[in-house]
């Protein structure tokens, strides 16, 4: 059997598996043919979405995916909004009858907040400062927070994980 070192691995994230919050959300046809969207309604109200980065992970050290960034695209269509903010939390896992460990992960990201939140399309890349692998105990959750005026319409229209996969 052969060894795996590939670090150009990337994951598609379907808007299907983003959880939102606040704000009426639903499966639309996105602006351009053949795309789909999580479409967000205009309504002033601070929207929160939850995407769920989908690696492998490993029981064995140093295996599995090694995350270095997430590309999160995403159209505002109507009106600017106040703010886009994003988090990035590595989750441990907890042992039967002990909670979760959430850990937030330092990172860059491109474009910068001020303008994130314009009128337009957007791919907002978030770069880890430290790379992380993921065990087969983790996972890791991107939260974005969108501060929606009462135009605010929003196409949520998928993510993309990069990483290293060995094996």
């Amino acid at each position: 059997m052969g060894y795996v070192h590939d670090t150009g691995m990337s994951q598609f994230i379907p808007p299907n598996t983003f959880h939102c919050v606040t704000g009426t959300f639903t499966q639309a046809a996105g602006a351009v043919a053949g795309t789909i969207a999580i479409r967000r309604a205009a309504a002033a109200s601070t929207a929160v979405i939850t995407i769920p980065v989908m690696i492998p992970s490993n029981s064995v050290a140093l295996k599995g995916g090694y995350l270095k960034s997430i590309e999160i695209d995403y159209e505002i269509l109507t009106e600017a909004l106040t703010s886009v903010t994003a988090v990035v939390n590595k989750i441990t896992r907890g042992a039967d009858l002990a909670v979760a460990v959430v850990a937030a992960q330092t990172f860059t990201q491109t474009p910068t907040a001020a303008v994130s939140d314009d009128v337009d399309q957007h791919r907002l890349i978030l770069t880890l400062a430290t790379p992380i692998w993921i065990d087969n105990d983790e996972y890791v959750l991107v939260q974005l927070t969108m501060v929606c005026g009462t135009n605010g319409l929003v196409d949520l229209l998928g993510a993309v994980a990069n990483f290293t996969l060995r094996l």
